[in-house]
């Protein structure tokens, strides 16, 4: 039998807890378990923050967190499931970004944190201890990990623009901002 090193187990760990995190984050908005708001309550959060049409952007979200966040802790295709959390995290944080850094205060830090160990899981690979070493890295070659971060960077940074140019496109008029509407709509 193989002695697996410190690596392959730290690896391990950080996909475990990583993925867990991210698949229950993706699960709320999917299915409303953990007290998320399912596809519709989230759609409409997801407009109100500026992703239209937010019934769309609530299901390709929920995917990317769940699915990526699945794939991630099993350490199967982990370039494309890394760079899916990690692209979706971007558009978290984007959104939290102007309550500043910590998350006590609403900041982006905590999925500034996902999307890097997610990204950085993409770039490493899952270690030995994975479905990915199991099948002989079929979906998880040296090339699929700049062609996954590409993709999702450049999709990544489409949605975010037109989501950001929708939400400064009202205060730009003086009227009643996204920001506003969605702190209306969570009680902030």
């Amino acid at each position: 039998m193989t002695c697996y090193d410190r690596q392959d187990l730290g690896l391990l760990l950080l996909r475990l807890g990583t993925g867990g995190v991210l698949a229950a984050h993706g699960s709320q908005k999917l299915l409303g378990w953990f007290g998320g708001g399912g596809i519709e309550g989230t759609g409409a959060a997801m407009e109100a923050m500026g992703f239209s049409p937010g019934r769309q952007s609530a299901t390709i979200a929920g995917l990317a967190e769940a699915g990526g966040g699945a794939l991630l802790a099993l350490g199967l295709a982990t370039p494309a499931a890394g760079a899916a959390a990690a692209g979706a995290m971007a558009g978290a944080t984007a959104v939290h970004a102007p309550n500043g850094f910590y998350a006590a205060g609403g900041g982006y830090e905590y999925a500034a944190s996902l999307a890097l160990t997610a990204a950085g899981l993409a770039i490493t690979g899952p270690g030995r201890l994975s479905l990915d070493h199991a099948l002989g890295h079929a979906v998880n070659r040296g090339w699929m990990v700049p062609v996954a971060l590409a993709v999702t960077g450049a999709a990544t940074a489409v949605v975010v623009g037109m989501r950001n140019r929708r939400v400064r496109e009202p205060a730009e008029s003086g009227q009643e901002t996204l920001f506003d509407e969605a702190d209306a709509l969570f009680g902030r």
